[in-house]
């Protein structure tokens, strides 16, 4: 059997996350009876999960460069399937977002403004094209050129967005700055990835 067919690779790795989110997300909010602040609760859940799977996602094709071995080489091949399942995750945060805002309607309201809607509602059409993106058929549709245009400006677009969402929590919370440091590591990583091909295309050359 190949690395491709093992449970933790391709579609069995985004049915695992997908189950596991959904699992965890009903269990969080059976702990307060499905009420609101298990409602609350779930969306800070999918929102830390949401973090996580996209720094995995976002730091495969860097960290695959800067250091080879065999998790990075994993990541790398599933990166597709790790975005899928941050997709998966957001989708789940959207969804408690919309009970929360039936639930109660006074403290969603103020818990939210107009460039929540505005920016986020952006983040989710990209999270939604990308995704789309994600399959052979549409990517060769869309063209080389114009998905790698998507993927780039959409992750970087993301990671501000996660930067943001976070960020604005640090000074009611300091903790949540833990939250960033790994956005800023990706970050990191890529340029470092990024201002290390020209030399090594060039040592390659010679």
């Amino acid at each position: 059997m190949s690395q491709r067919q093992g449970w933790f690779e391709g579609w069995w790795l985004l049915a695992a996350f997908t189950l596991s989110l959904i699992a965890l997300s009903l269990w969080i909010a059976s702990m307060r009876q499905f009420e609101v602040e298990g409602v609350r609760m779930v969306i800070r859940f999918t929102a830390r999960s949401s973090l996580l799977l996209f720094c995995l996602a976002f730091s495969a094709a860097a960290l695959a460069r800067l250091w080879p071995n065999a998790w990075t080489r994993w990541q790398r091949r599933n990166r597709r399937y790790l975005g899928l399942s941050f997709a998966t995750s957001h989708a789940i945060h959207a969804v408690a977002i919309v009970a929360f805002a039936k639930m109660d309607p006074a403290a969603f309201a103020e818990a939210t403004s107009a460039a929540s809607y505005i920016f986020g509602g952006i983040g989710y059409a990209v999270i939604v094209a990308m995704s789309a993106t994600s399959f052979d058929r549409a990517a060769a549709l869309l063209g080389p050129r114009a998905w790698r245009a998507l993927h780039l400006v959409g992750g970087y677009y993301l990671w501000f967005q996660f930067m943001v969402s976070f960020g604005k929590r640090v000074p009611a919370m300091p903790l949540y700055a833990a939250f960033l440091v790994p956005l800023l590591a990706v970050m990191a990583l890529r340029m470092i990835a990024m201002a290390s091909s020209p030399t090594r295309r060039t040592a390659e050359a010679q």
